[in-house]
């Protein structure tokens, strides 16, 4: 959920505006946007977004967020494809300036001049940014890694690297993600002999995920299928965006044509290979509809796939329940565990280090990352000779320039759900009230009341108590317990509601040791 704002001489840019994918606090939610209550508040004085580029994490906000912020979105051919897909889906294309820079092209926004320099990445045209201010240059890495060797693309070379940093840089703003790594993130090209192998050895069916931004990946795959004389099959809507947009900005353009599902499931077992959306074990990818057989594809005993990425911190548990399901049908399944079948696309230490070399920078700001990848970055930079290093937490303001680096402020920083077509606080009330019916349940009380008291019996219904067989006896003591509380409340009616509801939460904590949420509604008659 990247978004970074650089101010000078009163105005702000703001760099990358993405997504976050929400966990089981969020419960009903998917989509986590970033809080912008900062710079919501500076409008007049926002000038630009610049997208490193096409990542969710970097660029997934932008089709909730970017009307409402009314700037440019500024962005290289690939990724501007790919966000220009994503606004027309929202429906708000029309609306937001999208504005395609070519790599390598400079150009001006206010106090800042900015050059998009191309950065080897697992997503074509990833950029770090060369931005210019009148107090020193900062060297924005985006996402990155060193690829002597790369698919696609062609990034910046060493000796461009270098002369950005003998130029002088004031700040490094740099990439932590693998900064625990000892050894190179390695090239991509050394994942075609791994999947050549793998995929030339397999007997039947072989499905193949990866993330699907990774264009390079595509390229690979389509390699592998042509050389092992298997036809391609896609499968996941997001490669189909992906292939759509890679093939329309000048990518790849020798990619084998692809059959659909029904196709490959008629062609013998060995002559097909799958690419599917899924290895991070989401709920609704297409691996995970193969994996509970409801997918036009099926695997069976002796069937491979082969997760071509690395497990995302977090995903574990998504990913081990796909795999056992696939275990139970029989299937072989190779990671990068057994096989070299992916390398990553952020730096080593090795890379890092290298980095440090090439921009000499006054200065470390470690970013993506959690605080120990951003900690370790700061230290490993120090003990290699950078002067200064500086650790930010999500809503600290640092001036770097002029003088030494210093914590000048706090901006509010937050997190907001995308409910349905509905934005919301994550913090706020409705997903707290969801958060707690789902911990612990929920009464309906109804009764209806006259000038003579109650009339009838009241109706309770419950949700998510954990009664199961003792429900009737459970409910008869609950609508027991409201008859007596109603002659308590007297004539007062809420004071009567209250005890309604305290007496009903009662008998729940007494049979369940919960205390549900407890709504009660009074009905004069």
């Amino acid at each position: 959920m990247n978004v970074n704002l650089y101010g000078c001489n009163g105005k702000w840019l703001m760099v990358d505006c993405g997504i976050t994918f929400a966990d089981p606090q969020y419960p009903g939610i998917d989509v986590i946007l970033p809080d912008l209550q900062f710079i919501e508040e500076r409008l007049d004085d926002l000038i630009g977004i610049v997208l490193t580029h096409g990542h969710e994490d970097h660029i997934g906000a932008l089709p909730y967020l970017a009307e409402d912020l009314g700037v440019p979105l500024y962005a290289t051919p690939f990724t501007a494809g790919l966000i220009r897909g994503k606004l027309e889906e929202e429906g708000n294309a029309s609306r937001v300036k999208l504005r395609v820079i070519q790599p390598d092209a400079p150009f001006d926004l206010g106090p800042f001049g900015i050059t998009f320099v191309p950065m080897s990445h697992s997503i074509p045209e990833a950029s770090a940014l060369l931005i210019d201010t009148p107090y020193g240059r900062i060297f924005h890495t985006g996402d990155w890694k060193l690829d002597a060797r790369p698919v696609i693309g062609s990034p910046a070379t060493p000796d461009q690297l270098a002369a950005i940093g003998k130029d002088g840089v004031l700040a490094l703003v740099c990439d932590s993600t693998n900064v625990f790594n000892n050894d190179a993130s390695g090239s991509e090209s050394d994942v075609l002999a791994g999947l050549m192998d793998v995929i030339g050895k397999a007997k039947g069916r072989v499905l193949v995920t990866s993330f699907a931004s990774n264009a390079a990946r595509l390229h690979t795959l389509g390699k592998v299928a042509i050389e092992t004389g298997r036809k391609l099959s896609v499968q996941g809507r997001s490669l189909d965006r992906i292939l759509k947009v890679a093939r329309a900005t000048g990518y790849l353009k020798d990619f084998p044509d692809t059959i659909d599902a029904e196709a490959a499931m008629r062609l013998p077992r060995d002559k097909v290979l799958v690419i599917a959306t899924g290895g991070q074990g989401e709920d609704r990818a297409a691996l995970a509809r193969v994996a509970n057989g409801q997918h036009p594809i099926s695997l069976d005993q002796g069937d491979t796939v082969v997760f071509s990425s690395k497990q995302i911190p977090g995903n574990e548990v998504a990913i081990g329940r796909i795999q056992n399901q696939l275990a139970a049908k029989g299937v072989i399944m190779i990671t990068d565990r057994q096989a070299h079948v992916h390398v990553s696309g952020h730096p080593g230490r090795p890379e890092l280090l290298q980095m440090y070399k090439w921009m000499k920078p006054e200065v470390l700001m470690p970013v993506h990352g959690e605080m120990r990848h951003l900690m370790e970055q700061a230290r490993f930079a120090l003990s290699e000779g950078v002067p200064r290093a500086v650790v930010q937490t999500n809503g600290d303001i640092i001036r770097l320039a002029p003088g030494n680096p210093t914590k000048i402020g706090n901006a509010a920083v937050g997190r907001l759900v995308l409910d349905g077509d509905v934005i919301l606080p994550g913090d706020g009330s409705t997903i707290n009230e969801r958060r707690k019916l789902g911990l612990f349940g929920q009464i309906s009380v109804a009764v209806a009341v006259g000038q003579r008291g109650m009339i009838g019996q009241p109706q309770v219904r419950i949700q998510g108590i954990p009664v199961e067989e003792d429900r009737e006896p459970f409910l008869d003591e609950t609508i027991g317990a409201v008859i007596a509380a109603v002659k308590q409340g007297g004539r007062d009616r809420d004071k009567m509601r209250e005890q309604i509801r305290l007496a009903t939460r009662k008998v729940a904590t007494r049979w369940t040791g919960k205390k549900p949420i407890v709504d009660v509604l009074l009905i004069e008659a």
